[in-house]
């Protein structure tokens, strides 16, 4: 019998919230994850980008995946983004997410850097030889500068084990297409994940296992309700909410980064949270807090 992936369905990469001091707002972050383990998600990604990772030392981001893998108990599997330009940073919080209790791990490439694949393979390779743990790895092309391609990734998932998935935050539905038939068709239990959620109804009819959308911070009911109506062969629904979703992209083109898009459409929700958010990324000015009411006005209800 064909194993199934490790890590499928819809998990939202959680926007990480803070007090006006810049410090871990433990509250709000509690009543986020309960609002989307409510709404059935399949998981929770706790410092990807839109967590905003990049702009935290090492000491909070240590302290984030420690309240939240405790916070979550057990309730859904819990992935902690752990990845950095150095190496050993990345098998530092790596070892610290093992530690502390995750059910696995995402890392992104080296960004600032363009490195040549020896060195890109060896950078993977020693993140895991030294944590047990499944590893997802994180493709962003558009802000590492550097491509995962299917043929590198099947080279990984060779040589190690515990790389077990891969999100594809690409614009190419080739991409995508090539990563499942060139690592799934050997390793079928590969999880290929869509990072854009216009990809996820075309990831999952290509044979991928779901995505990790950015929008399902704030509409994971749309997100879930495809990957759910998909799984039973239901695809008219499954067309019918993917057509409504598609708008909620254009949203996140509001501001750059869209961090603060995100966090004022959670609000807007209704789910009490602090909208702070780290330099260089500011809050919206009061014009784009009203696009964002409009918006969602129009799509969501």
């Amino acid at each position: 019998m064909q194993k199934r992936a490790v890590f499928q369905g819809i998990i939202p990469p959680v926007s990480t919230l803070f007090n006006k001091y810049g410090d871990l707002d433990k509250k709000g972050m509690g009543n986020l994850i309960d609002f989307l383990i409510d709404l059935e998600v399949n998981g929770l990604l706790f410092l990807g980008s839109g967590g905003e990772f990049s702009q935290m030392p090492a000491e909070l981001r240590k302290e984030v995946a420690s309240f939240v893998i405790q916070y979550v108990n057990g309730r859904v599997p819990v992935i902690i983004g752990t990845g950095s330009p150095s190496t050993k940073e990345a098998v530092s919080l790596s070892i610290h997410a093992r530690e502390q209790g995750a059910d696995g791990i995402i890392v992104i490439n080296p960004y600032y850097w363009g490195l040549s694949e020896d060195h890109l393979y060896q950078h993977y390779g020693e993140i895991a030889a030294h944590v047990n743990i499944p590893i997802i790895l994180y493709n962003y092309p558009a802000i590492t500068g550097q491509d995962l391609s299917p043929a590198f990734v099947l080279k990984l998932v060779r040589a190690y084990p515990n790389i077990i998935g891969i999100k594809e935050t690409v614009d190419s539905v080739t991409h995508i297409k090539e990563m499942i038939l060139t690592v799934k068709s050997e390793k079928k239990n590969f999880s290929v994940l869509a990072g854009y959620e216009d990809h996820l109804f075309n990831t999952l009819a290509l044979g991928g296992d779901g995505s990790i959308p950015g929008i399902a911070n704030f509409a994971p009911e749309l997100a879930t309700g495809i990957y759910q109506a998909f799984s039973k062969g239901n695809y008219e629904k499954a067309i019918e909410l993917h057509r409504k979703l598609a708008p909620l992209s254009l949203l996140l083109k509001l501001d750059s980064p869209f961090v603060s898009v995100i966090k004022e459409a959670i609000s807007q929700r209704g789910i009490e949270i602090s909208t702070e958010v780290l330099p260089p990324a500011r809050p919206l000015s009061n014009e784009k807090i009203q696009q964002v009411k409009q918006f969602l006005k129009q799509v969501l209800e």
